[in-house]
């Protein structure tokens, strides 16, 4: 009789704890032409009692919301203050391999990496996120990440909400498991969280409100829909703006992957709950399962449960009161301009160890190897790239540097959803049975710039625990004017000048050649650890070595044409 009382008494404790709702937080914004972000190891108060160790940029979870203007370049100043390697990736940026923060652009401890690239993207909602090999499901789950929002004409001349945190709210979705209030690293969490608050809510003006959501999952997809049953309106895909508002009542969202909707709260009162409906997913989608034991196994697998809770408040002062009938004319990729399809595999394997025991998910039938390039893409190609996918599970594959259109799932055309600029996909797993087919994604993609024979991109399933057990290919982009894009042969060894040397605050550089640029300068102290990572500096403006203590250092100059490194000392006073 005890024992029974003692489960009811929990059952009504669980209920009370997940009636008491969370103010949701809202990130805050960085704007501008240069952005400062600090990567740190800190504490956050995420459940009663001791305080939950996470990773963030600039604050305690995540990182601020960066607002960018298409046509704009812009600087980042990302110092690692981690106890750990990491790198910053920015998911969906179309900008040169050196600057794209994949696996091989490493920030050590105490370093700072300076990447700059102009905005070439459409207006959406992108993010950045570590991308360390093999440690991405740890970072990521510590809370390192942080939206994008990219602002142009076109989305800018619309009537839609954008007061950020009133009517244009960001969304980001990820879940948790805890132990002694701590989180632990697993695929699953037991916990939704959003915007790293568990049980959220927050008061909505009664009016149309844009949501934009992140997937930032480390496997759990959410099949989002509203708890009255009502219809919202998508109007971006990954990379851009629908040419049209899509009707919806329910949206798959799989890790990695953004969209933004809007939802109609003209007229209405009360409160209703954004939702994931993820019992009705198929069990080989991440979230449509339900394990009963083992590193899989949560209280959230298929089931369905509350993203965000939304009290319907007072309008605004302006309010947006209609959803428009029209976005934008996009251009897309027709499958005739191709000169190349590249045929992809996804496949389970045997006989490669991890949380998964002895399997694993693959592509191309190898596990990703740091120092193998899978393809050598020649610039200013249309490609299209043809994944074709025998795995039990559903993977969302994502491609770095291009956005790219589906053309086809299993050769019927995509759904209006994801007929935009995309650069995540989720391929379906093949069904179960002896007469089952293998399920085939079909997208096409421009690579016009960017071709660089040392620095890939990656291509990979997007979830992080995949990606980190080898799920994972690169790809470079070529020149024409050799096979596969390598520079004509050169051993000239670059000559330059530090001046002034002994110096205070600035360095700048004077090569004997003008014709000579640096592709990359690392400035290295005398214990040999990096301090500086830059990558294609602008010299003419010459290096702020502020930042360095008093001492002698080595800055090691990457020739750009032939990719010879000579390192000359000077000292900072």
């Amino acid at each position: 009789m005890k024992k029974i009382l003692f489960i009811i008494c929990l059952l009504l404790t669980i209920h009370v704890s997940y009636a008491q709702y969370n103010p949701l937080w809202i990130p805050d914004t960085l704007s501008g032409s240069t952005f400062n972000l600090t990567a740190q190891d800190t504490f956050r108060q995420m459940l009663t009692g001791n305080q939950t160790i996470t990773a963030a940029y600039n604050g305690d979870w995540w990182g601020p919301t960066m607002i960018w203007y298409k046509g704009q370049t812009v600087h980042m100043n990302v110092t690692n203050k981690l106890q750990d390697t990491t790198t910053v990736h920015w998911h969906g940026m179309h900008l040169p391999a050196v600057m794209d923060g994949g696996p091989h652009q490493l920030i050590p401890p105490n370093t700072v990496w300076s990447p700059y690239w102009t905005i070439e993207n459409n207006a959406a909602t992108y993010w950045y996120h570590p991308h360390l090999h093999m440690e991405a499901e740890k970072q990521i789950t510590e809370g390192l990440g942080g939206l994008i929002i990219v602002r142009d004409s076109i989305e800018s001349a619309l009537a839609l909400p954008r007061t950020y945190g009133i009517d244009d709210i960001p969304l980001i979705l990820t879940d948790r498991s805890f132990s002694a209030n701590q989180m632990t690293v697993v695929p699953y969490g037991d916990s939704m969280v959003t915007n790293g608050v568990l049980h959220a809510q927050c008061t909505l003006p009664a009016q149309v409100v844009r949501f934009r959501m992140l997937d930032a999952a480390i496997e759990r997809s959410y099949n989002i829909g509203l708890s009255d049953g009502s219809t919202f309106y998508v109007i971006t895909s990954d990379g851009g703006l629908l040419n049209a508002p899509v009707p919806l009542t329910r949206f798959l969202i799989s890790p990695g992957e953004r969209v933004e909707i809007l939802v109609d709260l003209t007229g209405k009162t009360g409160s209703l709950d954004l939702k994931a409906y993820n019992s009705t997913l198929s069990n080989f989608v991440g979230g449509g399962e339900n394990f009963g034991g083992g590193p899989f196994a949560n209280a959230l697998g298929k089931k369905d449960f509350p993203i965000l809770h939304i009290n319907i408040g007072a309008q605004t002062a302006l309010p947006i009161t209609t959803i428009p009938s029209t976005l934008t004319t996009n251009t897309y990729l027709s499958a005739s301009s191709a000169s190349v399809t590249r045929d992809l595999t996804m496949s389970d394997s045997t006989g490669v160890s991890g949380i998964l025991g002895p399997n694993a998910f693959i592509i191309n039938h190898q596990i990703f190897q740091l120092n193998k390039i899978d393809y050598h893409v020649p610039v200013d190609s249309t490609e299209i790239w043809q994944i074709t996918s025998s795995s039990v599970f559903s993977h969302p594959f994502h491609i770095h540097d291009v956005e790219f259109n589906v053309l086809s799932i299993n050769g019927a055309t995509p759904p209006a959803e994801q007929q935009g600029w995309k650069d995540v996909i989720l391929v379906p797993n093949k069904p179960q049975g002896p007469t089952s087919s293998n399920q085939v994604v079909r997208f096409i993609a421009r690579f016009s710039d960017f071709s660089d024979t040392i620095h890939p991109f990656m291509f990979h399933c997007h979830i992080a625990l995949h990606e980190d057990e080898g799920m994972m290919g690169q790809f470079v982009v070529t020149g024409n004017s050799l096979p596969n894009g390598i520079a004509e042969p050169n051993t000239v060894k670059p000559d330059y000048t530090i001046y002034p040397n002994p110096s205070t605050n600035q360095l700048f550089i004077s090569f004997a050649n003008t014709s000579t640029s640096a592709y990359y300068v690392r400035i290295v102290d005398a214990l040999g650890r990096t301090m500086y990572m830059l990558p294609r500096p602008q010299l003419e403006n010459g290096i702020d070595i502020n930042g360095l203590s008093a001492g002698i250092y080595d800055l090691q100059l990457t020739d750009d044409k032939t990719k010879i490194t000579v390192s000359k000392k000077f000292v900072k006073e």
